[in-house]
């Protein structure tokens, strides 16, 4: 049964990529958006889990407030695939007219300055048209990890469609991840890691809205062990067909303290930044699992272990099964391979 999930899985996305990049962008938009409804509608474990996290965010919403905003949460997730199913089709001028970021000179300064930039984002919008704007339109080749999914054929067609779009995908298995991260860093490279959700025993720690939950350490570690930028980003959409973001004011490395102490300080500076990207714009967090420590604490007997991925989560988190920066050995030392 587990094998004809995991064929079924991957024909679905495979139909996907075929069809919907050659329907009429207004009708591929109109489907997404059915589809969002038809899945809101029969109110899953997934629309209840994102109601339950907008909660957070939202503390003084209604129910029918957290209803709108769920429902708008799909629309908008399914958005994201529509238009990541179209990008490999769109054109540079079409990227182009497709976003529109602000404070990009944070990005481009720190670049121009030869030290590395690590990018870190939430799980807003769409992450995969920012990372196409990079490198079509600004010229910016960057590396990324991607975390396996099940099936591997599923996995391998994800990679295929990334390194399609002129991102370098580096697999968050094997003790090189990390320092290949390192060395594209140090050489005055671009480093982009979504960074919201650490499931994992080990993550760091953050305050985030008002609760307990956990963070990867990654783009931290990276920061400061070769000299890098952070910059964290958010993204939105808005009534327009053009996505919105933002690049924030960098995050400095504390002059003081431990590397835990300086990582712990600079991963809820990245928090905290999310956290105002969501807050303005909630319905466009595609946060549809657990990520709150006290929820993590209430889960059933039999339901996934917190590594594990379903192919409806994007695989671009920057964390080892255990919570480590990617490569990172479990000693804490330095990155494997790194040089």
């Amino acid at each position: 049964m587990s094998d004809l999930k995991d064929r079924l899985s991957d024909g679905l996305y495979g139909l996907g990529w075929a069809t919907v990049k050659k329907l009429p962008e207004p009708v591929a938009a109109g489907l997404g958006r059915r589809i969002a409804d038809v899945a809101w509608k029969r109110r899953g474990k997934s629309v209840l889990r994102l109601e339950s996290n907008l909660a957070r965010v939202v503390p003084d919403a209604t129910p029918e407030r957290l209803a709108e905003l769920s429902r708008a949460g799909m629309r908008s997730y399914m958005r994201y695939w529509m238009e990541s199913f179209r990008l490999p089709t769109w054109s540079k001028e079409r990227v182009e007219r497709g976003i529109d970021i602000k404070d990009i000179h944070y990005l481009k300064d720190g670049l121009a300055s030869g030290r590395g930039v690590v990018l870190a984002l939430p799980h807003l919008a769409n992450w995969d048209l920012a990372g196409v704007w990079a490198t079509r339109v600004l010229g910016l080749p960057f590396t990324t990890v991607a975390e396996r999914l099940k099936p591997e054929s599923l996995y391998d067609r994800f990679v295929a469609y990334r390194e399609s779009l002129g991102m370098e995908v580096v697999p968050h298995t094997g003790g090189s991840a990390f320092g290949r991260l390192a060395r594209r860093l140090r050489a005055g490279g671009l480093v982009c890691l979504v960074a919201d959700r650490d499931l994992s025993a080990s993550g760091t720690e953050v305050t985030f809205f008002g609760e307990t939950a956990r963070m990867p350490a990654g783009p931290a570690i990276l920061a400061q062990q070769t000299g890098a930028l952070l910059l964290p980003v958010t993204l939105w959409y808005d009534d327009t067909p053009v996505m919105k973001g933002r690049v924030h004011p960098p995050v400095d490395v504390p002059d003081a303290g431990t590397r835990a102490e300086r990582t712990a300080v600079m991963t809820q500076a990245l928090a905290d930044a999310f956290a105002e990207g969501i807050a303005d714009h909630p319905e466009d967090w595609h946060m549809l699992q657990r990520l709150w420590l006290a929820d993590l604490e209430e889960r059933a007997p039999g339901e996934r272990a917190s590594g594990e991925r379903t192919p409806g989560e994007r695989a671009s988190d920057d964390r080892a099964p255990d919570g480590r920066a990617p490569g990172e050995p479990a000693s804490g030392g330095r990155e494997g391979g790194a040089a």
